[in-house]
């Protein structure tokens, strides 16, 4: 069976305002992961599955800390990438800040595109979607770079 033969697999978990936490987050994520074997997936290299913990754990915490409401995780993993989205109900754009090693705090999305190939952020009428995607490939490249999404 090649890496195209396999079917990707999908995990979706919605929290409800002041429900979430990064610890849930890594939670399903793990559990997510560790499924992945038992379905014909190979299983996530430990390195992969690190940084996917870490992104997951920065994109929940960024949408706990600066948008009202609910939010959720979607996780999308295929031969190629495991794809991490969360979206929020702040329609605010967000982007890493400038490197300040005297700040405290406010390096989340810096390490989100520092441990994945790939960032987007998609503005919606309700709010916006943030999809982090890690390779699976052994000779992965990070240092994602932000794609633009239309609104929708």
């Amino acid at each position: 069976m090649s890496v195209g033969d396999i079917a990707p697999l999908y995990y979706g978990e919605a929290w409800g305002q002041g429900t979430a936490c990064a610890a849930n987050a890594r939670r399903a994520l793990r559990a997510f992961l560790g499924h992945a074997p038992g379905t014909g997936g190979a299983a996530v290299p430990a390195a992969v599955a690190m940084d996917a913990e870490l992104a997951a754990s920065e994109l929940v915490t960024n949408a706990v800390r600066h948008a009202p409401g609910p939010c959720g995780m979607t996780l999308h993993l295929s031969g190629e990438a495991l794809s991490i989205t969360v979206w929020d109900s702040s329609s605010e754009t967000s982007a890493p800040r400038k490197a300040d090693p005297a700040r405290i705090g406010g390096h989340g999305l810096h390490l989100v595109h520092t441990v994945s190939s790939r960032v987007a952020v998609a503005l919606r009428s309700t709010g916006k979607l943030i999809t982090a995607q890690l390779s699976l490939a052994p000779n992965r490249s990070t240092g994602g770079t932000t794609v633009p999404a239309a609104s929708s």
